[in-house]
């Protein structure tokens, strides 16, 4: 099953400006990964917070982007 993240404003609808999801990665690890690398350019690019997906459930999230 593929992992992916999926993209959210604080109030939880998907950005205008950016794709629903993130690419897909092969492992939970990898996909967490990517998000440690990548999390500022994200709420740069107005992602506030996002879900960690498997295929079509959700893992865990929503996960605030914003430090605290």
């Amino acid at each position: 099953m593929p992992w992916s993240w999926r993209y959210e404003t604080a109030g939880g609808s998907t950005p205008s400006n950016q794709p629903e999801r993130s690419q897909e990665f092969p492992t939970q690890s990898d996909a967490e990964t990517w998000l440690g690398e990548t999390w500022r350019d994200l709420l740069d690019g107005g992602i506030d917070q996002v879900s960690l997906l498997e295929d079509e459930r959700i893992a865990y999230g929503p996960m605030s982007l914003r430090p605290e």
